[in-house]
C-alpha cells in the first residue's frame, strides 16, 4: 500500500483526531503516514509574534510526541498548494488527509489544494472539524442559519456530538521525509506564554475540572483563578471540545453546565462566520457602519493599547494581554467597550490589536466578540449599553486584586479608591496617569453619535 500524508493545521494532537485515524488506516502497511505541517506565509505573517511563538512551541511539542511513537513532524514553509502537492508526489502518496477547515481563508485554500492534488490523481480527504458541531450543520425550522444564540444552543445540545476518538494505534508507522526546519519565533519582550502542546492541554483541563463546580460564579471575577484558560489549546486543536464535553457530561454542577454553554458560544460564532465570511472584517449588521468614529492613529489608541488610560480595570486588562498573551473574558468586554464607546474608535482596530497579541486569537470568536460589544453583531449588546469601567471594576474586582497584580503603581491605593484613584486624597499615585477622557462626557457623546445614525 502507498503511504498517506496527514496535513496538520488546527489539530496539533494525536488523540481524538478522526482525520489522523483515517490517514493511518489508509496507509495500513509498511509505508506509513507522513505527518506534515505547512508554515503558510498568508497566515504566518499577519499572525503577530505572540501567536507565532505559541504555534512554534506547540509544533515542537507535537514533534516530541511523534518521536515517542517513532516518527518526526515534517515542517515545510510555502504556499500549501505547492508544498502539500510536492510532499504527496515525493512520497508517492495515495491520499492526503486533513481535518476540515471552516474559516474563510481555509475553505478557499483547501479548494485550491484539492484541485492541485486532483491533477495528480491524489484525493484530499477531509474529515471532522475543530468544533463539537461543525459549522453549517444546524439550521432553523425554515432552513436558514441561526442568528440568535439561545435557539442555536438548544439545537446544538439536541444535536449532540460524537464521542472522542481513540489515538492512532501503536502499530502506526510514520514515514520519514526531510523537513525544512521548525519556525523559531520568540514572544514579544516581557511576554510569558503558557506551556503548549497536547500534554499541557490535558494537564490544564484536569486541573480545571477540580474547580469547575465554581465556574458559574467565579468566571466573571478576573482576580480569581476561576476560568479554564483552555482557549489557546482549543485554538490550536491541542485538545478537542469533544474531550471536554465527554468529561463535563459526567458532572451535574451549575459550573459544568455554564462551561458547556461557553463551548456552544464558540461553535455559534464559527457557524456565523461560516455563513457570513464578510463579518470577519465588516459589520454583521450594517446600521452602525455609518457612525462617526475618531482617528485610530492618535495618542488615545496608544494609551489604550499600552494600558495607560487612567482607568485601572482597562489598564490591567491591556497590560495582562501584553504580559501573558491572554486576557480575562469579562475584561475583554470592558476594554472593548472603552475603545469603541469612550474613545470612539471603530471596533476593527481593537479586534486587529487583539488578534496580534492573543495566543488564543480565533477569528470567529474574536471578531464577533468585538461586534457584540460594538452593537453590530449577533445577539449584540445594544449600542446604548456603555460599560462604566469604574463600576465594572468595583463589581467584578471588588478587592482590587486583579488591578493591583497588573498595575503595580496602584498596589498601595486603598480599596475604596483602587478603581478610581483620581478620587483618592491627593489624586492618583506617582507614575499613574489621570483619566485620558471623562467617561460621563464620552458616554453622552457616544449616544449622540448613535442617535445620528438612527435618524
Amino acid at each position: 500500500m502507498a503511504p498517506s500524508v496527514f496535513w496538520f493545521r488546527r489539530d496539533l494532537r494525536l488523540q481524538d483526531n478522526p482525520a489522523l485515524l483515517a490517514a493511518a488506516a489508509a496507509a495500513a502497511g509498511d509505508d506509513g503516514v507522513v505527518p506534515l505541517f505547512v508554515v503558510d506565509p498568508s497566515l504566518w505573517g499577519p499572525a503577530g509574534r505572540t501567536r507565532r511563538a505559541y504555534l512554534s512551541a506547540s509544533l515542537r511539542a507535537l514533534d516530541a510526541a511523534l518521536q515517542d511513537r517513532g516518527g518526526r513532524l515534517v515542517v515545510r514553509a510555502g504556499d500549501p498548494v505547492q508544498v502539500v502537492t510536492d510532499v504527496a508526489r515525493e512520497v508517492g502518496a495515495a491520499s492526503v488527509h486533513a481535518s476540515s477547515d471552516f474559516g474563510p481563508y481555509g475553505r478557499e485554500r483547501d479548494t485550491r489544494v484539492a484541485d492541485a492534488l486532483a491533477t495528480h490523481g491524489i484525493p484530499l480527504e477531509r474529515l471532522g472539524s475543530p468544533y463539537a458541531v461543525a459549522p453549517g450543520t444546524l439550521q432553523t425550522g425554515s432552513g436558514s442559519p441561526y442568528q440568535i444564540f439561545t435557539p442555536f444552543a438548544r439545537a446544538w445540545h439536541d444535536h449532540g456530538w460524537r464521542e472522542p476518538a481513540e489515538a492512532p494505534p501503536d502499530s502506526t508507522r510514520w514515514a520519514s521525509v526531510t523537513g525544512r526546519g521548525f519556525p523559531d519565533e520568540a514572544p514579544p519582550d516581557g511576554l510569558e506564554l503558557p506551556d503548549a502542546g497536547e500534554d499541557a492541554a490535558h494537564q490544564r483541563w484536569q486541573e480545571f475540572l477540580e474547580r469547575v463546580a465554581d465556574y458559574a460564579t467565579d468566571r466573571d471575577r478576573p482576580g480569581v483563578d476561576g476560568t479554564s484558560r483552555m482557549s489557546p489549546h482549543l485554538k490550536w486543536g491541542e485538545i478537542h471540545p469533544r474531550t471536554l464535553l465527554a468529561d463535563l457530561a459526567r458532572l451535574r454542577s451549575e459550573g459544568a453546565a455554564t462551561y458547556r454553554t461557553e463551548l456552544a458560544w464558540r461553535d455559534f460564532y464559527a457557524d456565523v462566520l461560516w455563513h457570513r465570511p464578510d463579518s470577519a472584517r465588516d459589520y454583521y449588521k450594517s446600521e452602525l457602519a455609518a457612525m462617526a468614529y475618531d482617528d485610530p492613529d492618535g495618542e488615545l489608541f496608544a494609551a489604550w493599547a499600552e494600558g495607560r488610560t487612567g482607568y485601572p480595570i482597562v489598564d490591567a486588562g491591556m497590560r495582562q494581554l501584553r504580559a501573558v498573551g491572554w486576557m480575562h473574558n469579562r475584561v475583554r468586554m470592558i476594554t472593548a467597550s472603552f475603545l469603541v464607546k469612550d474613545l470612539h474608535i471603530e471596533w476593527q482596530h481593537g479586534a486587529r490589536h487583539f488578534m496580534r497579541w492573543l495566543a488564543d486569537a480565533d477569528l470567529s470568536s474574536n471578531q464577533h466578540g468585538w461586534q457584540w460589544t460594538a452593537g453590530s453583531g449577533t445577539d449584540a449588546s445594544p449600542y446604548f449599553r456603555v460599560f462604566n469601567p469604574t463600576t465594572q471594576g468595583k463589581k467584578f474586582d471588588p478587592d482590587g486584586s486583579y488591578v493591583r497584580r497588573w498595575v503595580p503603581e496602584l498596589a498601595d491605593v486603598d480599596d475604596r479608591h483602587v478603581h478610581d484613584p483620581s478620587a483618592a486624597p491627593g489624586g492618583p499615585p506617582a507614575g499613574y496617569p489621570a483619566p485620558v477622557v471623562d467617561h460621563a462626557e464620552e458616554r453622552r457623546e457616544a449616544l449622540a453619535r448613535y442617535e445620528e445614525v438612527r435618524r
